[in-house]
């Protein structure tokens, strides 16, 4: 796969550093200067981490299997100068020189979560390159492997921009729906069971796997699709790629969903929470753009739009419902 050039830089880098601080002639200049390049930057650190671990694994391997490693990834290439340092110091120059390929450096299976603060983004780019964005009070989990990619939405809010691979796929989990990226830039939206992808460029293939036997659909770029779990099938409809994300410019767009969604997604940018008190409201539907850095003026305006008053209460932002007999609109 192609890995990120930045990414492979620091791997050897770190590499060559593992190895000079373990050569019995290091100086202490040599770990000064060790010191001043993880300073540099916190991938630099990471970096040497997953150098260490790397050479960690490699000198828990038997005799035998350092052997065959090393005979396998060409060792006239390693100087004999590292041999005093054995095979697991051998095997890392290997890597600092690009011999095991960017698979022996690929992270472990063990999941990985990231979470972010209401009201709060944060960008983050994985091992392979791919980048997520996420929203406000989002939080997921990412476990790669050397031969999958893979995500679980558990809430919340999150823009992929992924670099494809077709042997090793990459997959978001989201409730029941598992969307499979074939080369994309898409945004996954989970309220609850409620689930809604958005394309901005490429392809994603999304199967509902729970259905028997799992439905699926391929959605591209212009295209939305949500899932509800009171109705049977997925739902596709057109929108502007462009607004795919549009949370990441503080504009939360809606397009007639249910009053209860739309107030568990303001919930998640506003430090004091909005709470429906009459069931009545919770199926109510909304159209429209909701602006982050302005949900307050949004509640004054909401009941020009729907039959409810907003009031203050413990602390709390409450909705009711202003009909008589409280029923559905």
């Amino acid at each position: 796969m192609m890995a990120n050039p930045s990414n492979q830089q620091n791997l050897r880098v770190a590499a060559d550093w593992w190895v000079r601080l373990r050569d019995a002639k290091a100086s202490e200049q040599t770990t000064e200067q060790w010191l001043a390049w993880i300073d540099e930057d916190d991938a630099h650190l990471d970096a040497f981490e997953r150098v260490t671990g790397l050479a960690a694994q490699m000198g828990s391997l038997d005799e035998l299997s350092q052997a065959t490693l090393m005979a396998e990834f060409a060792p006239a290439v390693v100087s004999r100068r590292w041999w005093p340092l054995g095979a697991a110091a051998a095997a890392v120059l290997l890597v600092a020189a690009g011999m095991l390929g960017w698979s022996m450096l690929a992270p472990s299976s063990e999941p990985r979560l990231y979470t972010s603060a209401i009201g709060a983004q944060r960008d983050v780019t994985l091992e392979d390159g791919s980048r997520m964005a996420l929203g406000g009070a989002t939080r997921l989990t990412a476990r790669f492997s050397r031969t999958h990619r893979e995500v679980d939405l558990a809430e919340g809010e999150a823009y992929f921009e992924v670099v494809h691979n077709a042997s090793r796929p990459f997959v978001v989990h989201a409730g029941r729906l598992r969307i499979e990226d074939i080369g994309t830039a898409f945004d996954v939206r989970r309220t609850g069971d409620r689930v809604t992808i958005s394309m901005a460029e490429g392809r994603v293939r999304i199967v509902d796997s729970a259905s028997d036997p799992g439905r699926s659909l391929e959605a591209v770029a212009g295209q939305a699709v949500s899932y509800d779990p009171s109705h049977p099938a997925l739902r596709m409809s057109t929108t502007d790629p462009a607004q795919a994300a549009a949370w990441r410019y503080a504009r939360l767009e809606f397009d007639n969903e249910p009053l209860s969604v739309v107030v568990a997604n303001i919930n998640r940018y506003r430090p004091h929470p909005v709470r429906i008190a009459d069931a009545g409201l919770q199926s109510m539907t909304f159209t429209g753009t909701v602006k982050t850095d302005a949900i307050d003026d949004w509640l004054q305006a909401l009941p020009q739009v729907l039959p409810l008053t907003v009031s203050e209460v413990g602390g709390q932002t409450v909705l009711s419902d202003t009909r008589g007999n409280h029923g559905n609109h």
